[in-house]
């Protein structure tokens, strides 16, 4: 993506974020469907470093081991117990130095420093912060934003020339200084020989005690290189998470540039506000969202399905002009046609091939039901591989499992399974077979066969009238034994006589 490839980026990860009240560290708190680290590292990855470090301190394992999968390409740096931007960076560049072995050349070109936490930070916008700083010369480039209210972050100073002369910390500010809107996002480029030359001299001395990395802005001023600020065209893009309130107002910033992005390539959602969808999701051109709809994961929707109201669907596949109305999916694949819906469950392992239905109320796992083949209402199908286009009958139950061991049930092409039967797995239908209505089936059907597993039916004579004497079952039954031996009025007559 970049021209120029920055020497390395360093990603700071090493802080607690005790604001977030939370046993989760806070740059693995998710938004989109990716962690804020996540996130950083994409926006990382998107420069092409030779290099990528990440810098960890506040909960190390969990956070490196998070890091590492995402990215097994990354350094591992370790931030000792000296505090402040500057110090993690030094830590950083110190782990690079012993990676590269003793007598390796000094680091030459840029270093990128960016954030764990800073998650709708672009990997366009780090370019052009590379690209700036590598054409103008500068020895040190800091990425700035104006903001209406800059309460918390480390003022720009400026010379009367317009050239940047420090950047100066709230605390650290005068009431002058702390009236300027241009702020730094703590996003920097810096040659790498200004930079490693001029952390060995930062102190600590400064109402935190940290060491301060916007003092190498000074330090290199004073050694003669270019210092200069470039301000981001969108301050939201560099705003950082400290608690749960800027956490779900960012997700929400970043839902926004999703769905937006979705829409302008040819994608329909009705409702933005009430449609949620994962940066990794992928859809076609001409899908519909209706309102409700919440698409997580790595879920995919091709050209011209329409997805909702009111649907969940967690790393699925929707194949081509499908439909699916208020389901919760997990780990599906519905066929290209196919419908699903309403008020179906897919659990991990359905698919459900092309033209196929999956109607409401109907609960389906580790079952792959065949092209045109119909599940259409009140059943559940588990463990199950259905052929094509078959019928499972209404209140149908695959049951599955026996309480210690999970069996198949096979169901052949063109098969018709009754109403409210009970096919005990393992146990095939064939071909063309069917099975009875209220059939609890044991056996193997064979093809063209009908099973039928349920006893004769027996009529007992009077029993209501006997085990319900004085009901209005009672009477009913008397009235219409009346009126097949008397008529119609004298059954009347008789009813009102009972009651």
């Amino acid at each position: 993506m970049s021209s120029t490839r920055p020497a390395v980026v360093v990603v700071l990860a090493a802080g607690e974020g005790t604001r977030m009240r939370s046993a989760i560290p806070k740059v693995l708190h998710t938004i989109g469907g990716r962690s804020l680290l996540g996130h950083a590292l994409a926006a990382a990855r998107g420069v092409e470093p030779e290099r990528l470090v990440v810098v960890v301190r506040h909960e190390r394992e969990r956070v490196a081991a998070h890091a590492l999968g995402i990215d097994a390409d990354v350094l591992i740096a370790d931030q000792d117990d000296v505090p402040g931007t500057g110090r993690a960076v030094q830590c950083g560049l110190d782990a690079l130095v012993r990676e590269r072995g003793e007598g390796a050349e000094p680091l030459t070109g840029t270093v990128v420093v960016t954030f764990g936490d800073v998650p709708l930070l672009r990997a366009q916008t780090l370019v052009d912060l590379v690209a700036a700083h590598e054409t103008e010369g500068n020895g040190v480039t800091v990425l700035s934003a104006v903001l209406p209210d800059p309460t918390g972050y480390g003022r720009i100073v400026r010379d009367d020339d317009g050239a940047v002369a420090s950047i100066v910390e709230q605390k650290d500010a005068t009431d002058a200084q702390r009236a300027i809107v241009e702020v730094n996002t703590g996003i920097w480029a810096f040659d790498a020989a200004v930079l490693t030359a001029a952390l060995p001299k930062v102190g600590r001395a400064n109402a935190q005690g940290e060491v301060y990395l916007t003092d190498v802005l000074a330090l290199a001023r004073t050694d003669g290189h270019r210092v200069a600020a470039r301000p981001v065209a969108d301050a939201g893009e560099v705003e950082g998470v400290n608690d749960r309130v800027q956490l779900a107002a960012l997700g929400a910033a970043l839902n926004r540039r999703t769905l937006q992005a979705h829409m302008r390539a040819g994608v329909t959602v009705v409702d933005p506000a009430t449609t949620w969808v994962d940066v990794h999701v992928d859809l076609g051109a001409d899908v519909t969202l209706l309102p409700g709809t919440q698409l997580l994961g790595a879920t995919s929707v091709a050209a011209g399905a329409v997805v909702g109201p009111d649907t969940t669907l967690t790393d699925c596949e929707v194949g081509e002009g499908a439909v699916v109305t208020r389901t919760h999916g997990e780990l599906a694949v519905v066929g290209a046609g196919a419908s699903v819906g309403p008020f179906s469950f897919l659990r991990p392992g359905t698919r459900l091939g092309e033209r196929g239905k999956i109607g409401a109320f109907v609960e389906t796992k580790n079952a792959d039901i065949g092209a045109r083949s119909k599940v259409p209402h009140l059943s559940y199908v588990g463990d199950a591989e259905i052929g094509e286009g078959a019928n499972i009958g209404a209140a149908t139950i695959f049951a599955n499992y026996d309480g210690q061991t999970k069996s198949r049930t096979r169901v052949g092409d063109a098969a018709f399974v009754g109403s409210d039967s009970v096919l005990v797995a393992p146990v095939s239908i064939g071909d063309g077979a069917y099975t009875a209505a209220g059939s609890v089936i044991t056996d193997d059907v064979p093809p063209g066969a009908i099973g039928v597993g349920r006893g004769r039916q027996k009529n007992i004579e009077g029993w209501t009238e006997r085990k319900r004497p004085g009901s209005a079952s009672a009477r009913a039954a008397a009235a219409a034994r009346a009126a097949t031996t008397n008529g119609p009025a004298d059954a009347r007559a008789e009813q009102e006589e009972r009651a």
